[in-house]
C-alpha cells in the first residue's frame, strides 16, 4: 500500500473508541455484521427494467451469506421469462455479494437483486425477528396449492368497461353481471389445482369441474359473459 508524502509526514494520532458496526436484526438475533458470512434472512423485493416495461418479484432465503433458496417471478417481455429460468439456476449457492455482481440477464432481475441486497444487509428482511429464520422451502409458501404465482390481470376500456382475466383465485372464465350490467361476481379455475388432479390420473373434464369455483353474487346474476370473447 502506498501513501502520499503528505500522509507520511503527518503526526500519528491515536484512534479513540471503536464501537464497530451497529447491530441488525437477523433471524431473532442482533448481529454486528462484518463479513458476508454474517448475513442471514429471507426477504422479497421488486425490480424493474430500464424502460420500466417489466417487473420481477424476487424471493431469497440466505443462510450465513449463501443463497440457499430463490423464487423468481416475472411479468413483462417474453425474454424475461427465459432470463428468470437462467437466474433460477445461477442464484442458489452464490454469496449475496457474488449475486449482486453477477449478470442475471434481465434488468428487472438485476434490480430486484440489488434491492434485496440492501434489505438483507440493513436487517430489513421478512424473517428479521423469526428465531432461526425460515426453513428452506419457505419461498414456495407464496405460491400456494399448485405452485402458481398469484397474478392479477384486468383489462378495461371506457367504451366497454372492465374485464377480469386472472386474479388471486385463478383464471377467470365467466363474469357475472346484474340487471345494470355491473360486475357482481365471477367464475374461476384454479389452474394449478386442476393440473395436479390431471397428473394424478383424473379425467380432464372432471378435474376442471373440481377446480372451478365462484365468487360474489354469481348464482343470482342477470347474465354471464366470457371476459375474453364477449
Amino acid at each position: 500500500m502506498r501513501f502520499s508524502k503528505e500522509v507520511e509526514n503527518m503526526v500519528c494520532v491515536a484512534k479513540g473508541p471503536d464501537h464497530g458496526p451497529a447491530p441488525i436484526p437477523e433471524e431473532g438475533k442482533w448481529v454486528k455484521a462484518k463479513e458476508i458470512c454474517d448475513i442471514s434472512g429471507l426477504t422479497h423485493g421488486i425490480g424493474w427494467c430500464a424502460p420500466q416495461q417489466g417487473a420481477c418479484k424476487l424471493t431469497l432465503n440466505v443462510k450465513s451469506g449463501i443463497i440457499k433458496e430463490a423464487l423468481v417471478e416475472v411479468i413483462g417481455c417474453s425474454g424475461m421469462t427465459h432470463s428468470a429460468a437462467m437466474a433460477g439456476e445461477i442464484l442458489p449457492g452464490k454469496t449475496i455479494l457474488e449475486a449482486l455482481n453477477t449478470d442475471l440477464v434481465c434488468d428487472a432481475i438485476n434490480t430486484a437483486m440489488r434491492e434485496l441486497f440492501l434489505q438483507i444487509v440493513y436487517g430489513r428482511s421478512q424473517s428479521a425477528f423469526s428465531d432461526d429464520g425460515l426453513e428452506i422451502g419457505a419461498g414456495l409458501e407464496d405460491l400456494g396449492k399448485g405452485h402458481r404465482s398469484q397474478t392479477g390481470t384486468i383489462y378495461s376500456t371506457e367504451l366497454k368497461g372492465v374485464r377480469y382475466l386472472e386474479i388471486a383465485e385463478g383464471y377467470i372464465t365467466k363474469l357475472a353481471l346484474d340487471k345494470d350490467n355491473l360486475v357482481v361476481g365471477y367464475e374461476f379455475v384454479r389452474l394449478g389445482v386442476m393440473m395436479d388432479k390431471i397428473k394424478a390420473g383424473m379425467d380432464a373434464n372432471q378435474a376442471l369441474k373440481e377446480a372451478t369455483g365462484h365468487y360474489g353474487r354469481f348464482d343470482n346474476a342477470a347474465r354471464y359473459i366470457d371476459p375474453r370473447k364477449e
